[in-house]
């Protein structure tokens, strides 16, 4: 009993002072992958196969060795579906070189420079009566809210995003998985 017992204590030192030292013990599986916590944002969202097109955009906007800085950053990453939400052929146009900039400001309205997890980004919208603005890299403002127990995210034209995957624990950072594309407003 007691060698159990130094056994279960060991297997709970090991996990409590591992790569998940940050309170989370296992970190979730993204589109059937694992997540390492040691792997940055980029190499973590290049093993997801539901964000290819996510890290295809990071690359034409020039944004891998940004994500891959000491961050911290928080990133709300579109899965490929929320980008295929988007009219016909916008992705294809905005991978053009030509729109490198339009690229860059919409993919740094996803990145804001902290580390928020969940359960903090829940007591900022308790903490503003139901609606948190997050200002993102982009010079976009998301509003923060929370529906059956669920993260949403409202853009600067209206669209709204549930965070579908929370916690997703980086060496840089943090992911949050969202179903929708955030976009700036129409006039910037």
């Amino acid at each position: 009993m007691k060698l159990i017992t130094t056994i279960a204590a060991t297997a709970i030192l090991a996990m409590s002072s591992g790569a998940f030292a940050a309170g989370h013990a296992t970190n979730p599986m993204v589109g059937g992958a694992e997540m390492s916590a040691s792997m940055n944002i980029v190499e973590n969202a290049s093993n997801s196969p539901i964000h290819t097109t996510l890290v295809a955009a990071v690359g034409a906007a020039g944004l891998v060795d940004t994500l891959q800085s000491e961050g911290p950053f928080t990133v709300f990453a579109p899965t490929n579906d929320a980008f295929a939400k988007l009219p016909a052929g916008s992705v294809e146009k905005l991978l053009e070189p030509k729109n490198k900039d339009r690229l860059v400001q919409i993919l740094t309205c996803h990145v804001v420079a902290t580390n928020a997890l969940s359960d903090a980004i829940q007591g900022m919208i308790a903490d503003d009566n139901g609606s948190h603005a997050v200002e993102t890299l982009g010079g976009c403002t998301l509003q923060a809210t929370m529906k059956d127990g669920m993260i949403m995210l409202q853009d600067e034209q209206g669209q709204v995003a549930t965070v579908t995957i929370a916690d997703v624990v980086q060496s840089n950072g943090v992911i949050h998985v969202i179903d929708t594309v955030m976009l700036p407003a129409r006039n910037s």
